[in-house]
């Protein structure tokens, strides 16, 4: 497990934090989309305010650490290390209730290529601690509309994580699953979960639709986001999500394995 200050040094070197690939361009095009409250961007999200695009600005700088200058349009984008650290602390710290509870907890990822071995670490440790990790709705069907029409799913799991396959594509091809914003998979799932009589997660983790379209819903939900992806922390800060963690979501898989010795050390769990 690393320490705190080694986990920073591997934040800057892997640029998880500091200086990011996502562009300046393409973040402040995010909050425009979210001002105008495109669904492209909402996440499943339904806030309860008007924000203008200067008011996300201001509350990604909080949350984020990204210039609050308006002026400041283009080159990458930047996070501050110390606020993904404080908010990994929050997140380990709702893992380790969900352990030491025992709760059932659902798990659902939009960047399977990038973060599905973050999460499935995750699973395995509360799994070990003797939480049930859900997985309903298996192979449901799931029509999610995109730039060229409407396109059909499937949702699967690998490892307790839940993720959804373009109709056809065969896990033994080694696909790990489609990137994917929305929030109808986890709706889907969610929806399955009552129509079966439960149990319900007590919390959420993941990113994306995942994130958002489950704390609409009213369910406890964590999860990780990127500069360009202002929903979560609209909803942390109205009180819809409850961890919002500030990370490039778009690095390499290995990238993120510090993180699950370290999130799994803070919360208490095995490894």
């Amino acid at each position: 497990m690393l320490s705190t200050g080694a986990l920073r040094a591997h934040l800057l070197a892997a640029r998880l934090a500091g200086p990011v690939a996502t562009s300046r361009e393409e973040s402040l095009r995010s909050y425009r989309l979210f001002a105008a409250r495109d669904p492209r961007v909402l996440l499943g999200l339904d806030p309860e305010r008007g924000w203008r695009e200067r008011d996300l600005l201001g509350l990604m700088a909080d949350r984020c650490g990204v210039s609050g200058d308006p002026g400041h349009v283009s080159g990458p984008d930047v996070i501050d290390p110390e606020r993904t650290l404080a908010a990994l602390d929050a997140f380990a710290g709702r893992l380790r209730r969900a352990g030491e509870a025992r709760a059932p907890v659902l798990f659902g990822t939009g960047h399977p290529h990038r973060l599905l071995g973050f999460y499935a670490a995750l699973a395995e440790a509360l799994s070990a601690a003797g939480c049930v990790v859900l997985t309903p709705a298996q192979g449901r069907r799931v029509d999610m509309v995109g730039r060229f029409g409407v396109r059909t799913y499937r949702l699967d799991y690998v490892r307790g994580v839940a993720l959804v396959r373009e109709e056809g594509a065969r896990p033994a091809a080694g696909a790990t699953g489609a990137h994917s914003h929305s929030p109808l998979p986890v709706r889907i799932a969610l929806g399955a979960l009552a129509e079966a009589g439960g149990p319900l997660p007590e919390l959420v983790v993941g990113d994306h639709g995942w994130v958002c379209g489950a704390g609409q819903l009213g369910f406890e939900a964590i999860g990780l986001a990127d500069t360009d992806d202002p929903a979560l922390f609209v909803g942390e800060a109205e009180g819809s999500v409850a961890v919002a963690v500030p990370l490039d979501d778009g690095v390499r898989p290995d990238y993120y394995r510090p993180l699950v010795g370290y999130v799994l050390h803070r919360a208490g769990l095995p490894r």
